[in-house]
């Protein structure tokens, strides 16, 4: 039986959890269960058989952390880390698949690295690809039917582990990702923007596991089911834990009854997560009977995305050109000097002018373009959510692009020729973007427009025949210069109408080139814009910057009734007759330093943040930028984080930008003898038995941000580790992280053990597993939500001891 024929047949229902179970036999704290594979088999197989028996038709292996990056921090891993991670997961294989003795699939269970990608953090994506890589050969070696990626919060590290389970095994894939209440997992991502990167990367199944209860996983399955037409996963938790008794909130029986309702929405392929029993799996397929299984029909709109923000290409929606070196002196001199900000600041310039995608062009002489595009588009995303358009006729650089892209992006482009399109259209496919084609061939352009719709079904059938979905084709019909090819205009503007009626696919031009060579060419372009958008143009490219193009662009979505409601048009020009107030200006010589430097942290800029530092500290005091320019502006993104207006990446952009610029500060002061002002320790730790540090290490850069010195022990850290650090310190609060369920009794015992040694330290606890109901439960004082509540935190209890913020 393999997993597509289990799909076919209906529901399929998965196991439950393997480490709360074995927690609740006795597992240790610190005791790493997928070592059990290796150490204790009998308890490892006796969990599998047991869910087997309750009719689990698939069965996880014992192998979720058993990768590289986390061995390594186990002593009982041994020196030889690739061979444990053999040993370890082809164990683990084995004890399933004789536990399951026929009855059941065998999935190599994947979960995340507990280290941040670039660019949120230090670990590069072909590092954890290739720690991905190690894992998944060794899963299909060991002869597991599929593999599960699973518990991810960051699209970048699911993408990095999905590609390497594809090109490395033939093994089906389920992709999971774990969401907080909000609907957003840590790092900003949303069901839509997960389910239309992981169906466009070619996996079997995909939804969402842990973090929720069944009760609470409705909104994000209904989400989930509106993007994708794949299988939809649930394998929620058994509610909340329970820090009284050990144990989950929900009941098997009422676990199941919740999660059973959900197939409503779509859910098909069914299990548990965190807090889950075979009992539960047991009742969930007694449940299930209850819900004839019925196939599910999805049509899911045509759209794009960067991994926190969705483009759906339903509306006129604006392409950003000024990402390209072509024609732009300054542009060609950055890409040369590898002045990235300067880039950067391009592209931010354009989503606050309107743009709704930018395109990505750095090819020029003198550059290595396949490394340029990879460093552009890393950066970018560490500063913008706006979805990217890859541009370049070069295979390998569009790669490039895409394995660094981390969402569903647009490949620019493609035209009617067959060598370019064997070429391309593979490289597409293989990382879920859509595509642009150029309605161009051997020949050149068509002169007419019937020449152009014809080879724009050629690019299409070739698409379709690639595995690339209609929706994700997008055809360029060419803009010919008007003074060169006077009836060009007119044929482009008939291929518009008839692609989008003829073909049903969306159009994208770029619309400047009408006017060259031709005086007025402003008032050209927007005269043709308007009757392309007359015609149906979708996606025109040009610069976001012109007012008056924009203003047309605005006009036409209400008259295309993609702003039905006028209210987009309306607070476009709401001051009355006056000009809606234009947007911020770039970072430019003529705003004040003070204003650079704080615009430059608000963008995430790093190097231009030191640089107007610098600048500053010629005739400010170091301290009164900190605390007048640095601090606030970190305010103001922290407001903003809080308030769901940015994400992860770009709080870690900002906070990237103000450290720049406190080395900078701190240097000029240790140079005068003096220091930066600690305003108190703080000792930060993640919880013995857990090496997920992810979460730690965004608040301690925060927490140095605000000026507080930082005592980090790191991670899997012992309880008496963290009490003899305290004592020696004195430091007045100390924060604990866990991610992993198992190790919150870990938690549990180092606030007890702070308390019994006598330390009036007060406590803050986060994590993922962690809710405030259960941080009260253990005694912590506060809960930290995320890293920008451990900062209020800070503030108000060195406050109340009368340090630092007074």
């Amino acid at each position: 039986m393999s997993f597509s024929r289990l799909l076919a047949q209906g529901y399929v229902i998965l196991d439950g959890a393997m480490g709360t179970v074995l927690q609740q036999e006795g597992l240790k704290p610190g005791e790493m269960p997928e070592l059990l594979n290796l150490t204790a088999p009998e308890r490892i197989a006796a969990v599998h058989r047991a869910y087997a028996a309750a009719g689990a038709q698939v069965l996880y292996a014992n192998t979720f952390g058993a990768n590289a990056c986390k061995l390594k921090s186990v002593p009982a891993a041994g020196t030889d880390i690739a061979a444990a991670v053999r040993e370890t997961v082809t164990a683990g294989v084995r004890l399933a698949r004789e536990a399951a003795a026929g009855r059941a699939l065998v999935a190599l269970d994947i979960g995340p690295l507990g280290e941040l990608l670039e660019p949120l953090g230090v670990m590069s994506f072909a590092a954890a690809g290739a720690i991905f890589r190690e894992q998944a050969l060794a899963g299909a070696a060991a002869g597991a039917d599929l593999a599960v990626v699973e518990t991810m919060t960051d699209l970048a590290e699911m993408r990095a582990a999905v590609l390497a389970v594809r090109e490395n095994t033939d093994l089906p894939i389920i992709a999971t990702m774990s969401f907080e209440e909000g609907g957003r997992t840590f790092t900003g991502c949303s069901p839509a923007a997960a389910a239309l990167t992981l169906t466009g990367l070619g996996v079997a199944a995909l939804g969402l596991n842990c973090s929720l209860g069944p009760g609470e996983a409705a909104e994000i399955v209904a989400e989930f089911a509106r993007w994708t037409h794949l299988p939809l996963v649930v394998k929620p938790n058994a509610g909340l834990p329970d820090p009284g008794g050990g144990g989950y909130s929900l009941p098997a029986a009422e676990f199941a009854a919740q999660l059973s309702r959900l197939t409503g929405l779509g859910a098909q392929v069914l299990g548990g997560c965190c807090g889950t029993t075979p009992d539960a799996i047991r009742a969930l397929s007694a449940a299930l009977r209850e819900f004839p299984y019925a196939p599910r029909s999805a049509a899911p709109p045509p759209a794009v995305c960067s991994g926190t923000r969705v483009v759906v290409l339903d509306n006129i929606r604006v392409i950003g050109e000024r990402i390209n070196p072509t024609g732009k002196k300054r542009f060609r001199q950055a890409l040369l000097e590898r002045d990235t900000d300067f880039i950067l600041n391009e592209g931010l310039r354009q989503c606050r002018e309107g743009a709704d995608i930018l395109d990505v062009n750095v090819g020029m002489p003198g550059i290595e373009e396949k490394e340029t595009m990879a460093r552009v588009v890393g950066a970018l995303q560490g500063v913008t959510d706006a979805p990217l358009q890859i541009d370049s006729a070069d295979p390998e650089v569009l790669a490039a692009g895409l394995r660094l892209c981390h969402g569903k992006a647009i490949v620019n482009s493609v035209n009617g020729e067959e060598a370019v399109l064997a070429r391309i259209l593979p490289v597409v496919k293989h990382y879920g973007a859509a595509v642009v084609g150029l309605t161009m061939d051997e020949g050149g352009i068509p002169p007419t427009a019937a020449g152009r719709v014809a080879i724009a079904r050629r690019i299409l059938e070739r698409a379709l025949a690639y595995g690339i979905p209609a929706g994700d084709v997008l055809i360029d019909c060419l803009t010919l210069t008007a003074s060169a090819e006077p009836d060009g205009a007119a044929e482009t503007l008939r291929a518009l109408s008839r692609v989008r009626e003829e073909l049903g696919l969306k159009t994208l031009l770029g619309v400047s080139n009408i006017s060259f060579g031709l005086p007025e060419r402003p008032l050209l372009n927007r005269t043709f814009l308007a009757m392309a958008l007359g015609q149906g143009l979708d996606l025109p490219i040009m610069n976001p910057g012109d007012r008056a193009m924009m203003d047309t662009v605005f006009a036409a979505r209400v008259l295309r009734r993609g702003d039905p409601e006028a209210k987009d048009f309306i607070a476009r020009f709401e001051t009355g007759p006056e000009r809606a107030e234009a947007p911020p200006p770039p970072l430019s010589a003529a705003l004040s330093p003070e204003e650079t430097l704080r615009r430059a942290v608000l963008r995430g800029l790093k190097d231009e943040a030191g640089r107007a530092a610098a600048e500053l500290a010629q005739t400010r005091e170091s301290l009164a930028i900190i605390d007048g320019v640095l601090i606030p502006a970190l305010d103001a993104v922290g407001a903003d984080f809080a308030g769901g207006r940015l994400f992860l990446p770009q709080l870690i952009a900002a906070a990237q930008a103000a450290q720049s610029a406190f080395a900078v500060l701190s240097a000029r002061l240790a140079r005068a003898g003096g220091t930066a002002r600690s305003k108190g320790a703080i000792v930060l730790a993640t919880v013995y038995g857990d090496v997920h540090d992810i979460g730690k290490n965004i608040a301690k850069i925060l927490l140095e941000n605000y000026g507080y010195e930082i005592r980090d022990l790191g991670r899997n850290v012992p309880p008496a580790e963290i009490v003899a650090e305290v004592r020696r310190t004195g430091a007045p609060l100390v924060g604990l992280s866990a991610l992993m369920t198992t190790t919150l009794p870990a938690m549990a015992e180092t606030i007890r053990s702070l308390r019994a040694d006598g330390l009036t330290c007060r406590v803050m606890a986060g994590g993922a597993v962690l809710t405030p109901e259960y941080a009260r439960e253990i005694g912590a004082d506060f809960y930290a939500r995320d890293a920008k509540a451990g900062v209020d935190i800070a503030r108000r209890v060195f406050s109340d001891a009368g340090e630092g913020e007074g």
